[in-house]
């Protein structure tokens, strides 16, 4: 089931359904007589991959799923502010991977694709403010000479965090199995998850559904507040980007109600 998920799930994103549309309107146009039919194909294609690329659209319903949660306030606050009372007890934090690659020529912060950089970043910064701490990192290996979890836990040791202050989750291939794999290891305990502003809904009700007790803490925001450039206003592959996450994050939210999962 799970190949199968991640075989399929890209042909309904954004760019693959748009070509198909381009596609099929050509053929149409160059190949048959269905010449009405080929331009209404290749009509959609070009409104949707237009309406996709430009910022109103993406931004919008972006922004609306980021939302959802806040960041932790304890993260935005100087040293000598502290921490909250109700956090001073936590001692997981747990970083959920979003992907990664195995090239032993580069750093291995280099092999952390930039989601999951983010991800760990905030994890660490949150661990450095909460003394007797530890992280755990997960990701499996699938499809890659080591594991996500792996990749993180060298770019941590890097960065400054002691080899047994990180517990590595390798079983996993999706959050439904995130939360099936480190619910055994945190156990009652109320924990900080750590994942993109974006998955945080859907990875709150897996684990929240799993029985276990997650405290919010978003990162990697693709909207914030910012004084636009020119070249913010034309289409563009990252606005493409954006529109993709929007529809993997719903088709994900779908998937696991279907099914029970939260």
């Amino acid at each position: 089931m799970f190949f199968l998920k991640k075989l399929i799930a890209p042909l309904l994103f954004p760019l693959p359904v748009c070509m198909m549309l381009l596609l099929a309107g050509l053929f149409l146009l160059w190949f048959t007589r269905r010449q009405r039919a080929g331009k209404i194909f290749t009509t959609i294609g070009v409104v949707l991959i237009l309406l996709m690329s430009y910022p109103p659209l993406p931004d919008f319903f972006l922004h609306r799923i980021e939302q959802q949660y806040t960041p932790l306030e304890f993260s935005l606050h100087t040293e000598i502010e502290g921490v909250p009372e109700s956090l001073s007890s936590v001692k997981w934090i747990v970083v959920l991977g979003g992907g990664h690659s195995s090239d032993p020529k580069v750093p291995a912060s280099s092999n952390l694709y930039s989601g999951t950089l983010y991800r760990l970043i905030e994890s660490i910064e949150l661990h450095r403010r909460l003394p007797g701490s530890r992280l755990i990192v997960s990701g499996s290996g699938i499809w890659r000479s080591d594991s996500e979890a792996a990749a993180m836990a060298r770019t941590a040791e890097a960065l400054g965090v002691l080899r047994e202050n990180i517990v590595l989750e390798e079983k996993s291939n999706d959050t439904e199995e995130q939360a099936m794999f480190i619910k055994p290891i945190v156990g009652t305990d109320a924990f900080i998850l750590v994942t993109t502003a974006s998955h945080m809904p859907r990875a709150v009700a897996l684990f929240t559904k799993a029985g276990m007790t997650p405290i919010p803490a978003p990162t990697d925001y693709k909207i914030t507040e910012a004084s636009y450039v020119p070249r913010d206003y034309y289409p563009s592959p990252g606005n493409l980007y954006k529109s993709e996450v929007v529809v993997y994050e719903t088709l994900g939210r779908i998937w696991s109600k279907l099914r029970g999962k939260e």
